[in-house]
């Protein structure tokens, strides 16, 4: 158990548990993965490798190095199953993404997705004016915040850690946020509160002090699903701060890379610039360790910030739904994610792409 820095915003100490699955439990859950890492870590060594070899000659040593530390560390977790079981031990999808992450850093790759992320974040840069102005076009409340929650949803397809959609997106260069709108679940979803969260907006609801918003990838995601949805929150009245990690896992975007992000963004969109300006929309490090989100372990400058917040937002299958899915919290929730792993989808009762979209209120 991780030592509790911040309880601001989780409903009951005690029972925060962030992880939805337990792979010391759950025998149908680590068999298929347990196989599932093996070949993650695989796919990971090829592009550490790919991602330095070109300017030194030691980066294949090092991957196979990573490749080798790796799935024998993944070996002593699934040997241990049995026994961390009865100690009372959970082994979350969590834990094995934070170990390819330590991994890769052990050994000379802190950002393997660095140069893929840097050209999508280019491409869909040029695209936000264009996103905001049909945002914008849309006169109805209700439909333009139903877009606004299906442009995050579609954005989150651009995830290089999900093999489905690294399919997708290798097989169609073409591929992005207008064609991931159609690929994803059609209503109604998976976990469909959609409704209840229009309903919470569009009925004279009281404007949110505070959002925090866990963001996930860099590219289409954050870019044309993500500040499209905060500049909202943003024209409503309410303070919006976004959460990212501070180091890099995956092609998910750091707190360095959103701050550029934002600084073209603002030069594109006056309700951005001021709120930059004015401090109603700043950045903060989630001090998480790789993809998921533990909110037992986020630093102490994040948790001051957060001390109004009656808003959460969170987004994405590390930190919405291999983490946080079944947490309560003491504000708003919104849980947004697209599934792209069909065993898990099919475990939640559907398919590969079904939709998370769940709003909790708060209850008394």
């Amino acid at each position: 158990m991780c030592e509790w820095r911040c309880n601001a915003l989780v409903k009951d100490n005690s029972k925060y548990n962030p992880d939805t699955l337990d792979l010391n439990t759950d025998e149908e859950a680590a068999r298929y993965w347990f196989p599932c890492f093996q070949d993650m870590i695989k796919k990971f060594s090829r592009q550490a490798e790919n991602s330095q070899k070109s300017d030194d000659d030691t980066a294949g040593q090092r991957a196979q190095q990573f490749l080798e530390t790796s799935l024998r560390k993944l070996e002593e977790y699934r040997c241990q199953t049995k026994e961390n079981a009865e100690n009372n031990k959970t082994l979350g999808i969590r834990e094995l993404l934070e170990l390819n992450d330590k991994h890769l850093r052990l050994y000379g790759f802190p950002d393997p997705w660095l140069d893929q992320k840097k050209s999508e974040n280019e491409a869909a840069l040029e695209l936000f004016a264009k996103r905001i102005h049909e945002i914008d076009d849309i006169s109805d409340y209700r439909q333009r915040w139903t877009e606004l929650v299906k442009g995050v949803l579609a954005g989150n397809m651009f995830d290089w850690g999900a093999q489905a959609v690294t399919n997708i997106i290798l097989n169609d260069k073409t591929f992005g946020l207008h064609a991931a709108l159609e690929r994803i679940q059609k209503r109604p979803w998976l976990m469909d509160d959609l409704d209840n969260w229009l309903d919470r907006l569009s009925n004279g609801g009281e404007v949110h002090k505070c959002a925090a918003i866990f963001v996930d990838n860099c590219g289409v995601d954050v870019v044309l699903g993500i500040l499209p949805f905060a500049r909202e929150l943003l024209r409503r009245g309410t303070r919006v701060i976004l959460c990212a990690n501070n180091e890099p896992s995956l092609n998910d975007v750091t707190i360095s890379e959103l701050s550029s992000i934002l600084d073209t963004c603002s030069c594109h969109c006056a309700i951005i610039k001021e709120a930059r300006t004015s401090k109603r929309l700043t950045i903060q490090g989630n001090g998480q360790k790789g993809p998921c989100l533990d909110m037992r372990t986020l630093p102490q400058e994040l948790c001051n910030a957060l001390n109004e917040t009656d808003l959460l937002v969170i987004e994405g299958m590390g930190r919405a739904l291999h983490t946080n899915l079944y947490a309560s919290f003491n504000c708003e929730t919104l849980k947004l994610a697209v599934v792209k792993n069909k065993w898990l989808a099919q475990r939640l009762g559907g398919d590969t792409f079904s939709v998370i979209c769940r709003y909790e209120p708060l209850l008394s």
